[in-house]
């Protein structure tokens, strides 16, 4: 388990998840992306998606795991906006254009991704990944 061992350096980043400062916890954001599928990240990584102190933690973490270019990035971001207030669901679409609706590329990815999803086993993230499709189909 990475929180419990104090060689590894993501054991910093758990910590810096709690701090009090909004920088401090988009960057521990922005460093547990890179480990988002082990089982002790993702759920920092949910609470730091829904950050309800600072949008800007939301929107860091947000464009860090799309970054990642994978399904599992980008799964946790569409049930992040599942659950999200207005607000914090406008920080994640924001995140989402700015990773990938800068370049046709990314474009290509987005759909790539979304259209795995469409058929993911969690209803809700097949129906947030449609939104997606149909929606940043004209970015």
């Amino acid at each position: 388990m990475v929180r419990s061992d104090p060689g590894n350096p993501l054991s910093s980043a758990f910590r810096d998840a709690r701090s009090p400062s909004w920088s401090v916890r988009a960057e521990a954001g922005r460093r547990l992306a890179g480990a988002a599928e082990d089982a002790a990240v993702t759920p920092v990584l949910r609470r730091l998606l829904l950050d309800g102190e600072d949008t800007a933690v939301t929107q860091e973490t947000a464009e860090a795991l799309l970054e990642r270019g994978d399904v599992h990035g980008l799964r946790l971001v569409l049930e992040a906006l599942i659950s999200a207030d207005d607000d914090t669901g406008d920080h994640l679409d924001a995140a989402i254009h700015n990773v990938h609706c800068q370049s046709h590329e990314g474009l290509t990815q987005l759909r790539e991704l979304c259209a795995a999803l469409v058929s993911d086993t969690d209803a809700a993230i097949g129906q947030e990944a449609g939104r997606i499709l149909s929606e940043w189909n004209s970015c």
